[in-house]
């Protein structure tokens, strides 16, 4: 019984520990090293000690829900089945809400050189699906025997998109949560968006589950923590807004700050000297090089309003 008993209070230690590590979280997997939203840019992150995998998801014509930044094929990073370029003027024509997964599947988006990221792996490769992607990482981390991660899910509307390049918010996040709960990973979910209206909805129907607020704007942060309704569990800025003040409002709220996207050693001791919670990077590598912050007691946390 004493036995049973010390394995119990174990097992909730270590489950404490691992959700006060410091977020190390691979930018659509590892953008800066392999092609963004794939299978093998999140197995990367993975071996280069990612503990969170950021991704992005969109919807399909025939309701599937599959990583990809855009609702459309990115000129930078896409060939069509025919292995054509995509141009900036006519990637919104190749709409993914307009497609079924088995016509997007047919893209091929690792292939092409990406200028801003010139030493990316390259290989032939396709969106894949949410469910597909959850799958292969929990399959390679138990085959290798490394940590369980958590998947941070950005719900990815853009403006005006409703029903042209995206169902509206509610079913959009309840697609993604189907697929979230049908894999059992909610307690290892974050879901994101810019979109407060994605996150009302989560929050409303899905209340214990993790959320994060991503910010590009300089807006006040009481504004938005006003306008989303609630005290997400994390706060996502682009990293040129974050400064100590925002650091430590985000604290006094018992909010996490998890800034995006920082690409430097410099910029990153940087956030950390701000006293950041985490940092999300294109450059998952980069952590190794860095000294991270040793496990430290979470911000009380405030009952969410």
């Amino acid at each position: 019984m004493k036995r049973h008993l010390i394995w119990i209070l174990l097992f909730v230690a270590g489950q404490n520990l691992q959700a006060q590590q410091f977020e190390k979280q691979g930018h659509r997997g590892a953008r800066g090293l392999m092609p963004e939203n794939t299978i093998g840019a999140m197995l990367r992150a993975l071996d280069l000690g990612a503990n969170t995998l950021g991704m992005n998801v969109v919807i399909s014509k025939d309701k599937q829900v599959l990583l990809s930044h855009e609702p459309y094929f990115n000129f930078e990073i896409s060939l069509t089945p025919a292995g054509k370029d995509i141009t900036l003027k006519d990637q919104q024509k190749f709409n993914i809400y307009k497609m079924d997964y088995e016509e997007v599947r047919k893209f091929d988006v690792g292939s092409k050189v990406h200028k801003r990221f010139p030493g990316q792996q390259k290989y032939h490769a396709y969106k894949p699906l949410l469910e597909e992607v959850i799958d292969s990482v929990e399959a390679y981390v138990k085959k290798n025997r490394l940590p369980k991660p958590d998947y941070a899910i950005e719900i990815k509307t853009i403006r005006n998109g409703d029903l042209v390049f995206h169902p509206e918010p509610a079913e959009f996040a309840a697609l993604v949560m189907d697929v979230v709960e049908s894999r059992k990973m909610a307690k290892r979910v974050i879901i994101q968006a810019f979109d407060v209206r994605s996150l009302q909805y989560v929050h409303e129907h899905y209340p214990k589950q993790r959320t994060a607020l991503m910010i590009d704007e300089k807006v006040d942060f009481e504004k938005n923590i006003s306008d989303l309704g609630f005290n997400p569990d994390y706060y996502s800025p682009y990293a040129v807004l974050v400064g100590k003040g925002l650091v430590d409002r985000c604290h006094e709220k018992g909010i996490k700050i998890v800034p995006w996207t920082v690409n430097s050693p410099k910029d990153m001791n940087y956030m950390i000297g701000l006293g950041v919670d985490g940092i999300i990077t294109d450059f998952p590598n980069i952590f190794q090089k860095m000294e991270l912050p040793a496990e430290k007691e979470k911000p009380a946390r405030r009952r969410k309003k």
